[in-house]
């Protein structure tokens, strides 16, 4: 009976429904790269590797369009640069605490506007500096905050931030493409190129990929098949049904999420800087978010 209502439900409830399993799906993947408790760029090798055994098969099945070797270009740029995008954060999740990690991370659009301004001459008006500000502002208090906790250099907030300018640069470099790929092309074949670029850093820097506990596989194979496929499936099935400003506001629910579970999974409490910090970047990236939707 549960299932048949479910069939029969209005297509846009479904289409909630899925978004916030997606959402789940990627807020669990900090908890998860804690629990495997290995190098950063090994972390990020299996979350990319298991997401494309599962996904590969599909994509083929699907019988895929061309994609022009310009378009390949791009796509080989955009799989590197999601590839140092994981490796920098799950280092950094080692060494600050997930909500901050994530948090810092979910910048992206910052630097994505920033970016669109530099390169592409886009205009933004006050709405989307204000934002800016805010944003930068509350940045400001989570490293203030990480910082009086730890009493060192907050290495893993900087390496946050590192991240979420290479997964912008990520954003940047297939904005231009999405209309002649489509989008699990592009996610099976980034990810491919990403776990060839991954493999080599692990064996450059001699990080290993074999020997784990069986929690610790179990936590990379969470991290490769409920955050990397499933998350992100979920989320670009929503895309389908749901307006995309809608879907990319929603998914500021994600570092919130995380950080609410960290306290229970890692034991993690929030701290007065993170939460003031933390509510100032979203409100700052939801202004900007505001700002893109009206330019």
């Amino acid at each position: 009976m549960e299932n048949r209502a479910f069939i029969h439900a209005p297509r846009s409830a479904r289409a909630y429904l899925i978004l916030a399993l997606g959402i789940l799906c990627i807020s669990l993947s900090a908890i998860l790269v804690k629990w495997a408790a290995v190098p950063g760029p090994a972390s990020a090798f299996y979350r990319l590797f298991f997401a494309g055994v599962v996904m590969l098969p599909v994509w083929l099945v699907r019988r895929p369009g061309r994609v022009s070797m310009r378009d390949l270009g791009w796509i080989l740029l955009a799989g590197l640069f999601f590839a140092l995008d994981l490796a920098l954060w799950n280092t950094a999740l080692m060494k600050t605490s997930a909500a901050s990690a994530t948090l810092l991370a979910n910048a992206a659009p910052l630097w994505v506007g920033l970016g669109a301004w530099l390169f592409f001459r886009e205009r933004w008006g006050s709405r989307f500096w204000l934002g800016l500000g805010l944003a930068f502002l509350g940045i400001g208090l989570v490293f203030r905050g990480d910082l009086e906790r730890q009493l060192h250099l907050g290495t893993g907030d900087l390496l946050a931030v590192l991240a979420s300018l290479f997964y912008a640069a990520y954003l940047l470099s297939t904005q231009r493409i999405r209309e002649r790929t489509d989008v699990f092309t592009l996610m099976v074949l980034s990810m491919a190129i990403g776990s060839v670029f991954l493999y080599g850093v692990c064996r450059a820097m001699g990080a290993p990929l074999t020997g784990y506990s069986g929690r610790t596989w179990l936590a990379l194979l969470g991290l490769g098949l409920i955050t990397q496929a499933g998350g992100w499936l979920a989320i670009n099935e929503a895309l389908g049904h749901l307006q995309a400003s809608l879907v990319s506001a929603s998914l500021l629910a994600q570092p919130v999420l995380t950080a609410l579970l960290a306290i229970p999974l890692l034991g993690e409490p929030l701290t007065p800087g993170q939460i003031i910090g933390g509510l100032l970047v979203l409100g700052g990236i939801l202004q900007t978010h505001r700002a893109a939707r009206g330019h």
